[in-house]
């Protein structure tokens, strides 16, 4: 495209074609994010959604409730029995009854879901750095910043 084709006169796109790129780019970000998070994960014997799950239990104070998982990962409860159940079958959590209220199951971590955590800690470090290595610190420190006003932005439409 030439500069001609631009009422400003440069070769940028114009508002909407650059937030259509910026869009794909986005969503190509997305996915060799994943790719490369997965091959990170493989030698831990997770999935990346088992992954969040484990650092999701680890965030509560106490064992949580499934419901208690499937509210904080914006998934449907049925999602979380098969996330559960795959790292229970892995020793990695186990199912505990509710002291207080016996119908009710909790999520607890094993010591073999600890370990998994640590394993998890140096795989995600390994995958950052894959994905940013083009990158300098000051670019870092930038797109951190960037990131977290998307991130951090409570959006209007609820999503």
């Amino acid at each position: 495209m030439s500069t001609s084709d631009h009422p400003s006169g440069t070769d940028r796109p114009s508002g909407t074609d650059a937030d259509g790129l910026l869009a794909e780019q986005l969503l190509r970000l997305t996915r060799r994010l994943h790719r490369i998070q997965k091959h990170h994960l493989e030698p831990v014997g997770i999935t990346p959604a088992q992954s969040r799950l484990l650092r999701t239990v680890a965030h509560f104070g106490e064992p949580p409730r499934m419901a208690d998982l499937a509210t904080r990962l914006e998934v449907v409860p049925r999602a979380v029995t098969s996330l559960v159940d795959g790292l229970e079958s892995g020793g990695r959590v186990r199912r505990v009854p509710d002291p207080s209220n016996r119908r009710v199951v909790r999520i607890e971590l094993t010591d073999a879901g600890r370990a998994t955590l640590r394993e998890l800690r140096s795989a995600r470090r390994a995958a950052a750095e894959d994905i940013l290595a083009p990158l300098t610190v000051d670019q870092r420190e930038v797109l951190g910043g960037l990131l977290s006003a998307l991130v951090d932005r409570v959006p209007e439409s609820g999503c």
